[in-house]
C-alpha cells in the first residue's frame, strides 16, 4: 500500500468507528427516556469489548489460515507474525466487528442485564461473527464457492439481523407494554444518529476497496444513491397508509445502505437505484410483519439489517457487472452462490444465537427483574438520569 492508500484506510476506519456511537444515538432516540443511557452505553460497550477481543483472538479466527473452510488458525493470536502495515487492515476489520454486535442491541433494549450482555457479546462475536467473516473474507468455504460480499451484507447485516430475531424470541417482550407509551422519546436524536450512520457508511463501503482507487469512487456513489432511493421508497409506501414520518424516511435510508453494502464494489449507479428502492419497500413490509406477529425485536434490526442484507446479497448476484458478472449478464452461478451464502449466514447466525441466548438465560438470566424494568435501566443498571427535571 502506498501512502495515499494508507491515509484513506485510516480515514475510512475512523468513519466506521463513528458509526457505533451513531448507532447508539439512532437507537437511543427510539427508546423511552428512562432507558436512553442504557441503550447508548450498550453500543459503546460492544465496541470496547470487541476492540480487545479482536486483537487477542478475533482477527486470527477470521483471517488466520483456513481450517477446513470453517475458521481461521491461531497464527495471528495476539496479532503475532503481522507486519506493521497489516495493522491498518486489522483496525479496519475491528471496527466492522464492533459495529455488528452493536446492531444486535436492537433486540434487547430496555430489558437486558448488563452482565448478561457482556457475556453474550463476547461469545457471539467469537462464535458467530468471526466464523462467518472467515467463510466470506478469510478464504473459507463461501469464498471458495464464489460468494461476493464487498463490505458486509452477509458478514455484518444478515448475521446481526437474524441474530437479533433469535435473541428477541428468547428474551421475550418487554413487560407491561399494554397501555404504556412506547413512542420514541427523542426523534431528532434518532435523525442525527441516522445522518451520522449515512456519513460513516461512505467509509464502510468505499473503504472496503482498501485502496484510494476507482472501485472506491464507485462504491461511494452507489452507496449514496441507494440510501437516497431507500429513503424515498419507504417514505412513499408508508405515505399510502398515513402521513410520511421522518423515522420512516431515515429507516428507509438505512435499509438502502444495508442493501448496497454487499454490492457496492460490483454494481453501477442505475442498479443501486433499484437495489435501494426495493430495500426500502421490502424492509417496510418486514417491519409490519414483525409487528403483526407480535415479536418485540424492538428497533427492527431484523427488518432492516436482516432483510435488507438478504436482499442486497441476492441483488449482488443479479446486478453485478464490475469485476464480476451477475444474472443480468447471464451468469446464473453467481446468483446461486449469493443465495447459498445469504441463507447459510442467516441460518447459522439464527441457530447459534438462539442456543447462546438460551444457555445464558438458563445459567444467569438474560433479563432484569420487573421492578428494574419498570424503573428503567438508566437508574437500575447505571445509577444515572438522562435528563434533569
Amino acid at each position: 500500500m502506498d501512502g495515499g492508500d494508507i491515509a484513506w484506510l485510516i480515514t475510512a476506519t475512523a468513519m466506521v468507528m463513528l458509526m457505533t456511537p451513531a448507532l447508539g444515538l439512532f437507537y437511543g432516540g427510539m427508546v423511552r427516556s428512562k432507558n436512553v443511557i442504557s441503550t447508548i452505553t450498550l453500543c459503546y460497550l460492544a465496541y470496547a469489548l470487541v476492540s480487545v477481543q479482536w486483537v487477542i483472538i478475533g482477527y486470527t479466527l477470521a483471517f488466520g489460515g483456513d481450517q477446513a473452510g470453517l475458521i481461521g488458525g491461531f497464527e495471528y493470536l495476539g496479532l503475532q507474525s503481522l507486519n506493521l502495515v497489516d495493522l491498518g487492515f486489522v483496525a479496519f476489520q475491528m471496527v466492522f466487528a464492533g459495529l455488528t454486535i452493536a446492531i444486535v442491541v436492537s433486540a434487547m433494549v430496555e430489558r437486558i442485564k448488563l452482565s448478561s450482555f457482556l457475556i453474550f457479546a463476547l461469545l457471539w462475536t467469537t462464535l458467530v461473527y468471526d466464523p462467518i467473516a472467515h467463510w466470506v473474507w478469510g478464504g473459507g468455504w463461501l469464498a471458495k464457492l464464489g460468494a461476493l460480499d464487498f463490505a458486509g451484507g452477509t458478514v455484518v447485516h444478515i448475521s446481526s439481523g437474524f441474530s437479533a430475531l433469535a435473541l428477541a424470541l428468547v428474551i421475550g417482550r418487554r413487560s407491561n407494554l399494554k397501555g404504556v407509551i412506547t413512542e420514541p422519546h427523542n426523534v431528532p436524536m434518532t435523525l442525527l444518529g441516522g445522518a451520522l450512520l449515512w456519513f460513516g457508511w461512505f467509509g464502510f463501503n468505499a473503504g472496503s476497496a482498501l485502496q484510494a482507487n476507482e472501485i472506491a469512487l464507485n462504491a461511494f456513489l452507489v452507496t449514496n444513491t441507494s440510501a437516497a432511493s431507500g429513503a424515498l421508497a419507504w417514505m412513499f409506501v408508508s405515505w399510502l397508509k398515513g402521513r410520511p414520518g421522518s423515522l420512516g424516511m431515515i429507516s428507509g435510508a438505512i435499509a438502502g445502505l444495508v442493501a448496497i453494502t454487499p454490492a457496492a464494489g460490483y454494481v453501477d449507479v442505475l442498479s443501486s437505484i433499484a437495489i435501494g428502492s426495493i430495500a426500502g419497500i421490502g424492509c417496510y413490509f418486514a417491519m409490519l410483519l414483525r409487528t403483526k406477529l407480535g415479536i418485540d425485536e424492538s428497533l427492527d434490526a431484523w427488518g432492516i439489517h436482516g432483510i435488507g442484507g438478504l436482499w442486497g446479497s441476492i441483488a449482488t448476484g443479479i446486478f453485478a457487472r464490475i469485476n464480476s458478472e451477475g444474472l443480468i449478464l447471464g451468469n446464473y452461478s453467481q446468483l446461486y452462490a449469493q443465495i447459498i451464502g445469504a441463507l447459510s449466514g442467516a441460518i447459522y447466525a439464527f441457530v447459534v444465537t438462539f442456543i447462546l441466548a438460551k444457555l445464558i438465560s438458563a445459567l444467569i438470566g438474560l433479563r432484569v427483574d420487573e421492578t428494574e424494568e419498570y424503573i428503567g435501566l438508566n437508574i437500575a443498571q447505571h445509577g444515572e438520569m438522562a435528563y434533569s427535571r
